[in-house]
This record gives structure tokens, sequence and C-alpha cells, in this order.
């Protein structure tokens, strides 16, 4: 079964309002200084680069994303000085120590070789540049997910190859901090955020699933009309819904940051001055 990241809008309605509130504090956590040469890594939407152009007054600021519809979405939400490009994370279109951080939000655990990803940010930044990046907790703080999975797995023993707790057990401290090690970065420190979403009603948390963005959607309009209104009637009953009908759950991410240094010259860097 096939996931694919490309309609914008459907991505804003199904993890669009939890990405905002958790992109904020990891700039907050990152504490960057003002003036700085940017590169946002899977821009996605827009969300990260446009808190990065509100808040921190960057000297630059180049986004990448491999979806063309995120692209044009992110240029129509964000200022025409940002430099926009569609491009794989794995190779990213930006020259070497071309930025003085580079940023990456929810996009390490999906590449298939996240090692890749890492090794292209660090050689477009600059020695004594930051990288930093933040994925979610899929397998123990995401619960809007976990009770989704839980549910299907017990109707469809065959959901459970899907389960993104499963197929992402390495979003988490031990595993990132191992990634960056062998990235070579250095002063290198993960943290946790929390951050809590309320859904006035059942409906309202059920019709991001309905979009077909994403894993947990994908899987859902795969299932017959018969299964994923079996699917709906038990998720009402596991999920913990108040008195006034709202729902209230957390979610996780793993926020991490590390520094380049020592850095290789390269040939045209060694060559005499005129």
């Amino acid at each position: 079964m096939k996931v694919t990241w490309e309609s914008a809008d459907a991505y804003e309605l199904y993890m669009g309002r939890w990405s905002r509130l958790i992109a904020g504090q990891f700039l907050e956590w990152l504490e960057p200084e003002e003036g700085l040469r940017w590169l946002d890594v899977g821009i996605g939407t827009g969300t990260l680069s446009d808190l990065i152009l509100n808040h921190y007054k960057p000297a630059e600021l180049i986004a990448v994303d491999q979806s063309e519809s995120f692209i044009k979405t992110a240029q129509m939400r964000l200022r025409k000085d940002v430099q926009l490009q569609v491009g794989n994370a794995m190779a990213l279109p930006v020259d070497d120590n071309a930025v003085d951080i580079c940023v990456s939000g929810l996009l390490l655990n999906l590449p298939p070789e996240p090692d890749k990803v890492l090794s292209e940010m660090v050689r477009v930044t600059a020695e004594n540049g930051t990288i930093a990046a933040y994925v979610w907790d899929y397998s123990g703080g995401m619960e809007m997910l976990n009770y989704f999975w839980e549910a299907a797995v017990e109707l469809n023993l065959m959901a459970d190859v899907m389960h993104e707790g499963k197929r992402y057990d390495d979003c988490n401290k031990p595993a990132l901090r191992e990634l960056f090690t062998t990235a070579g970065l250095n002063d290198i420190a993960v943290t946790s955020i929390e951050i809590v979403q309320q859904f006035p009603d059942f409906d309202q948390f059920w019709a991001p699933f309905q979009a077909g963005q994403g894993t947990a959607p994908t899987y859902l309009l795969s299932q017959k009309e018969s299964e994923q209104s079996a699917l709906r009637d038990l998720l009402k009953t596991r999920l913990p819904i108040a008195t006034d009908g709202s729902i209230k759950l957390r979610a996780r991410a793993w926020a991490i940051k590390g520094k380049v240094s020592d850095k290789q010259l390269t040939t045209e860097d060694n060559e005499p001055a005129d």
C-alpha cells in the first residue's frame, strides 16, 4: 500500500494543527541567533519556515521539499525572497557550506536512508554551523495514531504492518543521538517536546483520517465502507471522550541538535590566493 505526502490541503487537515504547535517550541529550544543563513529540509506546507521568517530575521532562507504541491503552498504562504526548490533530501540541490543552520521538521523517519539525509545536511552546513531536527515519538507519544492503530489491528491483524508505532520504533532519543554521533556532529543535545490538542467532538477527530493523506488515512480509505464504519465505531468506545463530547490528546516529539566541526577543506579552498 503506497503512502504519499502530496496534497498540501489534506496534510494541513491531518497534521497541520499538530505540526504548528511543535515547530514553535522546537525553535524556542533551539535559540538561534538572528541574521543566519537557513535551510529547511522538507518544508512541507511552510510552518517551520514561516516561524523562522517572522521571529529570527534570517539573512537567507532556502527550503526544499520533494512535493511540488507542498512547494506551491509554501510559496503562497511565505515571502517571495524565500528560495524554494523541489528536491530530494538525500541529494539536496544546495551548494557545500551554503548555510549556517540546517533544520528539518517531521522528516527524518520517512526517507529509506536517514543517514544520507543527515550527511547531506552536514555537507551544506558551514563549519561551526548547527543541524537540528525533530520527529514524532510514534511508539510512545502520539496518542491520536496509537488509538487509531490499536483499534485497526483489533479488527484486522493485517493493519499491524502499517502501525507507525512499530514501523518507526527507532524515533527515540538513543536512535537519534546515534544517528547524529555517527554523522560526526558535536555538542549533541536531545529533548522531548509535548503538546496537547483538543477536538470539539468525535467528528472533528475523525475527519482528518478521511482526507487520504498519510499512513493511517491511506489505510482507512483502502478498506470497505463497512470496515471503515466498524473502525469508527470501535474508536468511539476507546477514545477519552469528555462529558461535553470533546477529546483531548497528547503528542510528543523528539528534538535533536548538534554542531558541525572539523570540516575538510575542499580543493578550491586549498588553492593559494592570487
